[in-house]
């Protein structure tokens, strides 16, 4: 079981979403404590150091979780769909910049749990009813359930890690080719 977080999913929420392990099959926590999930938002590079994350926001984020798992997975329900709009209607502050060793960089403004939460929301919303929605893809290996982008030309992305899921599923496809028995060719 791997408890690290996974960022194959080519955009913020699907890779949220990836904070759960296994979805259809034997589904494992990334995010068990509170602290983890402000480990999350540090390592997706939405704060800059942990922030004060409490029992009832990992409640918060839970249901997030699932309801953009769902609407990816199996299509959007009235319920679900509230609940993401719940979330991405969150006012957020603006983009600032700071000056630091004469290079401009972008300063995060996002500072409680709700915003950053709510950034999670909108970047799903923006994906789900945007040009590129039917190019949410489930990889195809039987025992992994990560969400991804397809962003390949021809849109034919199967996996989603050609390093990970799809070198295994290829190796796999390979061993059974030799184990089993060669087919007669009759004529």
């Amino acid at each position: 079981m791997d408890l690290e977080f996974i960022w194959r999913g080519g955009r913020l929420s699907l890779n949220f979403v990836a904070t759960v392990g296994k979805w259809r099959t034997e589904a494992f926590e990334r995010v068990p404590e509170p602290e983890d999930l402000a480990c999350w938002f540090r390592d997706a590079g939405l704060v800059n150091s942990l922030i004060p994350v409490e029992a009832a926001d990992l409640t918060g984020a839970r249901e997030l979780r699932a309801a953009l798992w769902r609407i990816f997975s199996a299509g959007p329900s009235v319920a679900d769909v509230a609940v993401v709009d719940r979330w991405a209607s969150i006012p957020l502050a603006g983009p600032r910049l700071d000056l630091v060793d004469g290079k401009v960089r972008l300063r995060p403004t996002l500072s409680c749990v709700d915003d950053l939460l709510g950034l999670v929301a909108r970047d799903a919303a923006e994906l789900l009813g945007g040009p590129v929605a039917s190019r949410v893809r489930e990889c195809a290996r039987q025992d992994c359930t990560l969400l991804f982008l397809d962003e390949s030309r021809g849109g034919s992305r199967r996996w989603c890690s050609m390093d990970g899921c799809g070198a295994r599923s290829k190796m796999s496809n390979y061993r059974k080719r030799l184990t089993s028995p060669a087919e007669t060719i009759e004529e």
